[in-house]
């Protein structure tokens, strides 16, 4: 039998249901890392309106499943050009490079085609694959953050990441050179 990988490609609104059944069949490998989430979070309906929030998605995909995420939360343009990074893998598929290949696509899509400078990520002290995931994708740890999110019921300390993307100046400055064009 050959097993084939998880194609990764951008969200798209018509990801609504597959993605609440993954969430749904992911919700308790991922409480741990979650925030508080309402019984509406998993439903089609609300995975709608977050698919149409402006975040910025792109999902790994086996057959019909969505089976992980990355997405850009808090993109901040101008002089500035970060952006926050989340992800998560499907427990069924974890452990096979997938985190490492959806953070790298979207590290590339952050420079390429949003012309960030720097992504930023931040993990829970004690969740080692995941500072694994973000040294192998090139970050670097800048710091420890107290009580940084509120997660699974109390508030808990970070380890703040960072990869610089490039040291072009932004669009519109002399001397740029991406090939982008400013959102801001």
């Amino acid at each position: 039998m050959i097993e084939r990988s998880p194609r990764i490609r951008p969200a798209d609104p018509g990801d609504a249901p597959a993605l609440a059944r993954a969430l749904l069949r992911n919700r308790a490998h991922m409480r741990p890392r979650e925030p508080y989430r309402p019984e509406r979070y998993y439903t089609a309906e609300a995975q709608a309106e977050r698919l149409a929030d402006g975040g910025v998605r792109w999902f790994a995909v086996d057959g019909e499943a969505i089976v992980g995420a990355v997405i850009f939360s808090g993109i901040v343009l101008g002089p500035f050009r970060s952006a926050s990074l989340g992800y998560w893998v499907d427990k069924d598929h974890t452990g096979r490079g997938l985190a490492t290949a959806l953070v790298g696509e979207a590290c590339r899509a952050a420079r390429d085609e949003l012309g960030l400078h720097r992504v930023e990520a931040g993990t829970m002290l004690d969740n080692h694959a995941s500072q694994r995931v973000l040294v192998k994708s090139g970050f670097t740890r800048i710091g420890t953050a107290p009580r940084y999110l509120h997660i699974d019921g109390d508030w808990r300390d970070h380890h703040l990441f960072q990869r610089l993307l490039h040291d072009d100046p932004p669009p519109g400055v002399p001397g740029a050179s991406l090939p982008y064009g400013d959102r801001a």
